[in-house]
């Protein structure tokens, strides 16, 4: 797989030593499955922010939207997302709803790491979430309408802060990370050749 198998990417550069590969995405784009196979495949570290969040706080990310709502919950992941950026070497699978908040939008755009976005149709996003019971935005009735209008409202927000797009669809965690790996590596092989 090359570069030209990319759906899209900025022509804008970055910083490969010590990258941090950021996924962006809706809920069910596979974010943290692919992440963690992006981490092993490069041997960075990898992390999820809303997983993070519940090992700082000892508690369910349920419980925080039960206890404190969404907004208070969105301080909370702004927090984790400054602390995460902190890392080096790292693949960071952040919240489907991370970019709802301007500020974490601002983090993102600022970064200076790749931010990649995964993509995936609300069908795919059904088919996966099923049987998930934990996302607090998923719970009661009207399952797909609710996902459709988040879709609405946040891919525009997903395109705004990435660099890099996929579709995820029905295609393989595997795969879809050795796509990304695949960039990271040919833009490495172009910097080392421009800077001869």
């Amino acid at each position: 797989m090359s570069v030209a198998m990319l759906e899209s990417c900025s022509m804008s550069t970055f910083d490969h030593s010590n990258l941090n590969i950021i996924l962006v995405g809706p809920m069910g784009a596979g974010k943290t499955t692919v992440g963690k196979h992006i981490a092993k495949l490069l041997g960075k570290s990898f992390y999820d922010v809303d997983q993070e969040l519940e090992k700082r706080t000892g508690v369910s990310v349920n419980l925080i939207f039960d206890i404190e709502k969404e907004q208070g919950f969105r301080v909370r992941e702004t927090q984790m997302l400054q602390d995460l950026m902190h890392e080096r070497n790292a693949v960071i699978a952040t919240g489907g709803g991370i970019v709802v908040t301007e500020e974490n939008r601002n983090i993102l755009q600022e970064t200076g790491h790749l931010v990649v976005y995964l993509k995936t149709e609300v069908k795919h996003q059904l088919q996966r979430l099923k049987r998930d019971k934990q996302r607090p935005l998923l719970q009661g009735t009207g399952r797909r309408e609710r996902l459709l209008n988040m879709a609405r409202m946040r891919n525009p927000l997903y395109e705004s802060v990435a660099q890099l797009s996929f579709t995820s669809g029905r295609t393989n965690p595997h795969k879809m990370a050795v796509k990304v790996v695949n960039y990271v590596l040919e833009q490495n092989k172009e910097d080392e050749q421009s800077s001869q």
